[in-house]
This record gives C-alpha cells, sequence and structure tokens, in this order.
C-alpha cells in the first residue's frame, strides 16, 4: 500500500490481526450506509454521477449522467448550482447554512439543509476539479426550533412594544404658553424593549411640567415599572413640588418597586412669569436649550445618581427659556453607540439642535434623522421637544402680564381692587368675566393679608384661553378649603375662589413663601 498523501506516516501492508484490510472497504457502501445526504456530480454541466441512499430517500433517485440541472430542482432551490461552479473554478469547498427548500419531487424533501460542496478529482499532478461532491444534512429539526424561539421572541418583544406604547401618554398636553411634540422609537427587532417614557403635565396657575426617563431594564418588567413611575410623577406633579422634592419621593418608590432595577430621570417645570425651566436630575443626560439665534447650552448641574439608589439628596437647577428657545430632553439611545465616547455623541446632538429649525415635531424629526436612528437601532430612543414661541402682531395681544407688589396694611386690598379693575377693563374682558376676576382678587387678596406675612404681590396674567390671579406672600402655610358654619366672620374666601373659578390651587414657593392661585377660562 502507498504512503498515504499529507502526511508523514504510512498505512501498513497488513491491517493488525482481527481488523480488515482498507481496501477492504468499498467507498459506495460506506457513503450509501450514511445518513447525511450524498451526491456526486461531474463536469461543467454536473451530470450526476452517484446519489446516496438518504439523498434518493429525500429527493428521490437520480438517472446517473443526467444534467443536474434537469432533474434535480431541489440543487436550484438551495442555491448550489452557482456554488457548484465556484467550487469547479477554485477547487475550494463551499458551504451554505440551514436553507429552506419546499418540497422535492412527490412531497419528498421538504426542510432545511446545510450543505457542503467539496471539490472532486483534483490528483497529485494539480489537474483541474472534474467533480463535485455534495453532502447536505438534514437541520430541519434545529431550524424549526429556532423559528420557534424567534416567534416566541417576537410575540414577547411585540407584546413589551405595546404595553410600552399604551403606558406614554397617547396625546401630549399643550399648554398656553409651550408647544411640544415627541417621539418613541423602540430598538431594532432583535434588541429588547426597555423603559423610555416621557410625560408633559399641565399644573395650573399657567406652570407646566415636563419629564423623560429611562427605566435600566428591558421587556415586558422594564415597561411595567416604568408605567409605575409615569403615574406616580403625575401624582407628585398634582402636588406642586419643586422638582427635586418630586426626585425625592420617586427615589424612595423607585426602591419598593424593584432594588434590582434603578432608572435615570429628570423632571422640569416651566413659569410663563419667570421664563425658566426648574428642573432636577436623577442620573439623566442633560437638557439643551437653542437659543433663537442658533446658541445650544446645556443644563449641567445639578445632577444626582438613578431612581432607586437612595440615600441621596436631590437639589434643584434652572436655565433660561425666552421666547423663541427650543429645549430637548433625551434619552440615551438616541445619543449612545457602541465603541465611541457619549460626549461624541452629545456633541454631534448639539450640531445637529444648532441648525434645527422649525416646529416642535419638526425639530423632533430632525433630530432622530441625524443622529441615525433607523428601525434597526440597537436601543430604545424617547425624545420630547418643547419650544417658546416668540409672539408677535395679533397673536401676542392675547398674552399679557401684570403685577403689582401689596404694600401696607389693610388699604392694600382696596388698591388691590382698583388695580385689577383697570387691567382687566384694559384686556376688553366680558363685564361678567371682569367682575369675576375682581372678586378673585379681593377673596385672594384678603386671604393673604390674613394669614400671610410680608413680601406680598398680585399677579394677574392673561393668554388665549384662560385668566390667572395669583397672590404670593411670605408664608409657607398653604391654604385649604373648609366649610364655613353660619356664624363664622371668615374661612368662606377660598370657598368662594373654588366656586367661582375653573380651578385654583396652591404651593410653596423658593424662599419659604407660596403662591395661590385660580384660573378662569377665556370663551371661545
Amino acid at each position: 500500500m502507498p504512503a498515504a498523501r499529507g502526511g508523514s506516516g504510512r498505512h501498513p501492508d497488513t491491517a493488525p490481526a482481527g481488523l480488515p484490510a482498507l481496501e477492504d472497504f468499498a467507498l459506495p457502501e460506506i457513503l450509501g450506509s450514511l445518513p447525511a445526504l450524498v451526491a456526486l456530480v461531474h463536469g461543467p454541466e454536473h451530470r450526476v454521477v452517484y446519489v446516496n441512499d438518504a439523498y434518493a430517500a429525500a429527493f428521490g433517485h437520480r438517472p446517473p449522467g443526467t444534467p443536474a440541472a434537469e432533474t434535480c430542482p431541489e440543487l436550484a432551490e438551495l442555491g448550489l448550482l452557482p456554488l457548484m461552479e465556484q467550487v469547479l473554478r477554485s477547487g475550494k469547498p463551499r458551504t451554505v447554512k440551514s436553507r429552506r427548500i419546499q418540497s422535492g419531487p412527490g412531497g419528498r424533501g421538504d426542510g432545511s439543509y446545510t450543505v457542503t460542496c467539496l471539490p472532486a478529482g483534483r490528483g497529485d499532478g494539480g489537474e483541474e476539479t472534474e467533480g463535485v461532491l455534495v453532502f447536505a444534512a438534514d437541520v430541519t429539526d434545529h431550524a424549526d426550533a429556532a423559528e420557534r424561539l424567534r416567534a416566541s421572541e417576537r410575540r414577547h418583544r411585540e407584546t413589551a412594544v405595546t404595553l410600552q406604547r399604551s403606558l406614554l401618554p397617547q396625546e401630549l398636553e399643550q399648554p398656553d404658553d409651550l408647544r411640544f411634540a415627541a417621539t418613541y422609537q423602540p430598538g431594532g427587532t432583535d434588541a429588547a424593549v426597555g423603559g423610555d417614557w416621557y410625560d408633559v403635565i399641565t399644573l395650573g396657575g399657567g406652570r407646566t411640567a415636563v419629564v423623560i426617563g429611562d427605566v435600566m431594564g428591558r421587556g415586558v418588567r422594564a415597561a411595567a415599572v416604568m408605567g409605575q413611575l409615569r403615574t406616580a410623577v403625575r401624582a407628585y406633579a398634582r402636588l406642586d413640588l419643586p422638582p427635586h422634592e418630586v426626585l425625592q419621593l420617586l427615589d424612595g418608590l423607585a426602591s419598593e418597586i424593584d432594588a434590582s432595577q434603578i432608572a435615570t430621570c429628570v423632571y422640569a417645570v416651566h413659569d410663563p412669569t419667570d421664563g425658566r425651566l426648574v428642573y432636577a436630575s436623577a442620573g439623566h443626560l442633560p437638557i439643551l436649550v437653542r437659543d433663537e439665534d442658533g446658541t445650544v447650552r446645556r443644563a449641567e448641574e445639578p445632577t444626582g445618581p438613578p431612581l432607586g439608589t437612595g440615600g441621596w439628596l436631590h437639589t434643584s437647577g434652572s436655565i433660561d427659556l425666552p421666547p423663541g428657545s427650543t429645549a430637548v430632553l433625551y434619552t440615551d439611545g438616541l445619543v449612545e453607540r457602541r465603541r465611541e465616547d457619549i460626549d461624541e455623541g452629545l456633541a454631534a446632538l448639539e450640531r445637529a439642535l444648532a441648525g434645527a429649525t422649525g416646529t416642535p415635531q419638526v425639530v423632533c424629526d430632525r433630530l432622530i434623522r441625524s443622529l441615525g436612528v433607523t428601525a434597526e437601532h440597537d436601543d430604545d430612543v424617547a425624545v420630547l421637544v418643547l419650544q417658546h414661541p416668540t409672539r408677535t402682531g395679533a397673536a401676542a395681544e392675547l398674552f399679557h402680564n401684570a403685577a403689582l407688589d401689596l404694600l401696607g396694611g389693610t388699604e392694600a386690598a382696596p388698591r388691590a381692587r382698583a388695580f385689577a379693575s383697570g387691567v382687566l377693563a384694559s384686556w376688553r374682558f366680558s363685564p361678567e368675566l371682569h367682575d369675576l376676576g375682581v372678586l378673585a382678587v379681593s377673596e385672594l387678596v384678603a386671604n393673604s393679608l390674613q394669614h400671610g406675612t410680608p413680601p406680598m404681590r398680585l399677579r394677574l396674567r392673561r393668554t388665549d384661553r384662560r385668566l390667572i390671579v395669583e397672590v404670593t406672600d411670605g408664608d409657607e402655610h398653604l391654604p385649604r378649603r373648609r366649610r364655613a358654619e353660619t356664624e363664622d366672620e371668615a374661612g368662606r374666601g377660598i370657598s368662594i375662589i373654588a366656586t367661582i373659578a375653573s380651578s385654583w390651587g396652591s404651593r410653596r414657593t423658593p424662599g419659604g413663601g407660596k403662591a395661590v392661585w385660580c384660573e378662569f377660562a377665556l370663551p371661545d
């Protein structure tokens, strides 16, 4: 027996006692007994030379000498004919993995196969490859199991996306002084849905709260935690607390919901009188503000740790939001990329925002496109855009402010009534609304003079939709509505306000004071 090609050893001329000699083995018998599907084709026309029993059972017997293109449709369906051409030219094996075929002759062969095409007929002299040995393995069970797993993952993801979208606001509130737009895009089909959320909450008195957050988890659980946090934010916002106190409450709640999941969040409040966003951040990326001239500013500090970590006292900061400016709140999926520093993403977002003009929705869409967020993006993205529009002409005539410092003692009350009467008359309100506004001023000022401390201030604000009356003083005790008895000489002021106004409320102000306000809806 000659030496084995390609190795340093030799086959023995005789086999050890009790074992058959190598030449006793017949290659067709060996191939015929294999469970894998084997076929041998020859020449450029790929004429069938041999198929083993497994191949014949799957696809039917092929008469020797017939072209594979005519008698082996399964090879074409598996995409093997071009592959065999490559093997003939290069003399190198080629493999295709888990390709599906619908059916062979007589309904046979339906399934998935991994196929390797090997060169056959290259001898020691370097002559060209004469044929191709096709070696196919039936992987139908494995492919079906993988497809069932993918289908299960798709259903799980669809459930999470549906839950996520249902927990987000279906329509953003649009307050008088600001314009909003938002978008949420789940990660690509291979990415698990996260817990990104946003919200806009009208607080009353012309003030508006905005929030955006990201639960650091995936799937239905993250979406469920997100829903609980969003609901809690709306409840805490109704208390009209400063942003850092809202985050403090959320921090404790996040620990109770699920100690294993943390969340980042930024909560901000806009007061049209001050023209600022007062905000607090729990480990979230900074708010960006674009001024009317295209300058972009970051709301950098202060930033505390994420919600759910505990042991931290959050603090509030502020950033100016003048007319003509645009603020953007977003989650990390917008700016964070693998193998890139997040500062690069933030810089790219600032550049995109500097050139973004138009309505909030136009700005929102442009930022998504500029940052390369597509349907295949590997992380969830939430973006919330708010604009403080510049109003000119007739639109500007619908927005007015007036204020009066309440100096002195009881004589401040008639001065406040006279001031309010003149202002409301100049704003051309109907006699009925004029009288209601003056009555509200009288009751709120009297309440402040009786129960509050200096400094005291009356503020009147008109928007295109409502009249707002607000009185501030230096005492932090908030008024409450109570039922006055017949013989009581006081205690009816807040009840009167609650009866005549569309809504009313109170809140503590920085420095230890309070503000009491009421609103009247303007007729359409």
